[in-house]
């Protein structure tokens, strides 16, 4: 109602300045014609005509109707310069900032929630910097100032910074009309006031805000660098500092554009994601998924039984996986692709010198214009009494030890249910290990919606899995019978006896040891970038696990580009990293694939959605595979086909997740993925069928009715 009531104000202003013709008296003819009668009601009652004339501007300028610029005129023809400037001032300010917030009042949300992911830089943008883009808009007449208006009440900028930043931006073109009107005579036409020489000075002068940041910017990097030594002469153009997914992509992109570029490595090429994470874990997965459907082959027909696991053949598998996918990753190719490999300990000395322990023994230091940190993550080990003394294990050095067993260990706990304790817990419980499972929290997969979580704990448990959630960890004991794990949960303490202690609670960016400390880059739980990826030594860059704020092979590819785009070419233009449309899955079995936004997170973060669900157990390709656990659930805005997230909970759905990323990044709907032939019977046909659901829950009842009688009349 309050919103109908302002509409119907601004009709009605609109509707009495039509009526009334105001736009045929606010012309210069008109106030040449009128100045006297317009005078000598002045003299005769100041204070009325005075507030007349400030109210009249102020509804003017409040509904965005034409003519400021000869009510600016007349304040100068009637009051002179000084009372003039000072009433016009005020009274287009005040008018502004009331079309500014009918603006904001009316369309602000609806606009938000409808461009709201499109609109979160330019957001970002005018909190950050508001004050400097409506300072140079208003000091650039050739900007319909009512446009600036309106569009700045879409934003977040703030009505006090909208208010003062209008009345000293737009000072300087009213005191020139203003000191125009003092002299009416002599002008015949609003160009005499606005010459094109004059515009262009004003907007010489609007670049003056950004000009003077740019200098700011320019005096901050001059003290951040004030003592360092910068070389004369520079050996590479990029100093890449990890061979994990960030530092390789990042160095093939430098090479490729034909920079000379160092990529230092001081371990293993490939990093975490070839060596201990992705690639050995998904091949021990699909080991453990082999023997899971021997055990349950029955199901279809095909004799089955417990299968015999050799598990010194299963690790040696996993070896045999990563062997053939190092060349991808080795010293040999980057070489050739011609990326200068060295393997050694990097530690960046000053901002354009990287020392290098090299693993022959020798010393190298390296001058640089840039440097890209891609040092990766580490397993996170939580400060437990004992658990130094237990012969725990992570997830990066559970393959050497158990790359020589004949048998999985007996009693593994794995600590932590995120995605990494899932995957392995169940991975070990299918081959053969007594698992037990303890996580803190009440759910595992916390950060997936309730239903999701629930059916990952179901998985695992019909795994042989004991899912031991609300239980928190408080020491390790080591005792005649063995070493136990003291866990509390609600039903007090609880000892769990194993022969392999997992830790699996995460993982951490790696922050020491390579220069940070003392150059000062801030650290966080991460190296503190901007959102260009830079540190605060502009030539100084962060991609992947170490500058977060996730942790994927593939966002660090992605971080990746960035940076070294913004490396070797910012000084011409630099990128923002772009984090919108960002997938993931958890590769227990069922998978669980995610993009955007779950119901968790979009009611935290106050945004509006409708959700549809698709359950497998109604799909045809999943029943014949004898996969029906599972269910795609698409968040879409209230009312539109708009998708605003994605999860996918089923067999494959890493896989099905694809279609919805390339639907999000390029702003297609579900109408586009229900209208696009899928391939008979597959199982990405799943994502037509969820579209559907949706398009059934929207159809048009009205026009159905209608066509329902149509049909009737034709039947006679």
């Amino acid at each position: 109602m309050k919103r109908l009531a302002i509409l119907v104000a601004l009709a009605a202003a609109l509707a009495a300045f039509v009526h009334f013709d105001v736009a045929h008296m606010l012309t210069l003819a008109n106030l040449k014609a009128q100045q006297g009668s317009i005078d000598a009601a002045y003299h005769a009652s100041p204070v009325q005509v005075a507030g007349l004339f400030v109210l009249l501007y102020v509804v003017l300028t409040a509904i965005s109707f034409p003519g400021a610029a000869i009510l600016t005129l007349a304040a100068g023809a009637i009051f002179g310069l000084g009372m003039g400037l000072v009433l016009s001032s005020f009274a287009s300010t005040i008018g502004a900032t009331l079309s500014f917030l009918s603006s904001r009042y009316l369309f602000r949300d609806a606009v938000q929630k409808r461009f709201g992911d499109r609109l979160k830089a330019l957001n970002a943008g005018v909190e950050r910097d508001g004050a400097f883009y409506l300072f140079s808009l208003r000091l650039v007449p050739i900007f319909p100032f009512f446009m600036i208006n309106l569009a700045m009440g879409l934003t977040p900028i703030r009505v006090w910074t909208f208010f003062w930043v209008s009345q000293l931006g737009m000072l300087l073109g009213t005191a020139v009309y203003v000191n125009a009107g003092t002299r009416l005579a002599e002008i015949s036409s609003l160009r005499d006031v606005a010459s094109p020489a004059l515009l262009a000075s004003f907007a010489a002068l609007g670049l003056l805000p950004w000009a003077g940041k740019a200098i700011m910017g320019a005096i901050r990097r001059r003290r951040i660098y004030a003592r360092f030594t910068r070389p004369r002469r520079y050996d590479r153009n990029m100093v890449v500092i990890g061979a994990g997914a960030a530092g390789l992509v990042t160095s093939i992109i430098g090479a490729t554009v034909k920079a000379k570029v160092t990529l230092v490595e001081a371990h293993k090429m490939g990093g975490d994601c070839l060596n201990y994470g992705c690639v050995p874990s998904k091949a021990l997965i699909k080991s453990a998924r082999v023997a899971d459907q021997i055990r349950h082959a029955g199901a279809f027909g095909i004799a089955g039984g417990e299968p015999e696991v050799d598990f010194r053949a299963v690790m040696a598998r996993v070896r045999d996986v990563i062997t053939a996918i190092e060349p991808h990753d080795s010293v040999e190719r980057y070489t050739g692709l011609g990326v200068d490999v060295v393997q050694g300990y990097a530690r960046i000395v000053d901002p354009w010198r990287v020392e290098i322990a090299r693993n022959d023994g020798t010393t190298q230091i390296l001058t640089t214009r840039s440097i890209v940190i891609a040092a990766g993550g580490e397993p996170v080990v939580p400060p437990l009494p004992g658990i130094e003394q237990s012969g725990y294990l992570t997830s990066d050095t559970l393959w050497d030890a158990f790359a020589n067993l004949d048998r999985v260990p007996e009693r593994i706990v794995v600590l932590g249910g995120g995605a990494i304790g899932c995957e392995l817990a169940q991975a070990l419980a299918r081959l053969g290990g007594k698992v037990t499972q303890v996580e803190m929290t009440d759910r595992v997969l916390a950060s997936e919606d309730d239903e999701v979580s629930d059916l990952a704990k179901a998985a695992l448990e019909g795994s042989g899995i004991e899912v031991l959630t609300g239980h928190k960890a408080l020491r390790i004991d080591g005792a005649a019978q063995g070493r136990r794990i003291v866990v509390e949960g609600p039903q007090g303490e609880r000892a769990i006896a194993f022969d392999a202690l997992i830790v699996a609670v995460g993982r951490k960016a790696r922050l020491t040891g390579y220069g940070l400390e003392e150059l000062g880059i801030a650290t966080e739980r991460t190296v503190v970038t901007d959102e260009y990826l830079a540190t605060e030594f502009p030539n100084i860059f962060a991609a992947g696990d170490v500058a977060g704020p996730f942790q994927f092979t593939h966002t660090a590819s992605h971080q990746a580009w960035y940076a070294a785009v913004n490396a070797l070419f910012g000084q011409f233009r630099k990128f923002k990293a772009d984090y919108r449309v960002i997938p993931r899955t958890t590769y227990i079995d069922p998978e669980v694939a995610r993009v955007g936004l779950n119901e968790r997170e979009a009611k935290a973060q106050g945004i509006p959605y409708e959700v549809t669900t698709y359950h497998l157990d109604h799909f045809e390709r999943a029943i014949m595979e004898g996969a029906t656990t599972g269910f795609v659930k698409v968040l879409s805005v209230p009312g539109k086909d708009r998708i605003l997230g994605v999860t996918i909970v089923g067999e494959h759905a890493g896989e099905l997740i694809g279609e919805y990323v390339l639907a999000m990044k390029h702003e297609l709907g579900l109408k586009k993925i229900m209208s696009t032939i899928h391939a008979y019977p597959t199982m990405i046909e799943a994502n037509k069928f969820a579209a559907g659901e949706w398009r059934r829950a929207h159809a048009p009842q009205g026009l159905l009715r209608f066509v329902e009688r149509y049909h009737a009349w034709r039947r006679g």
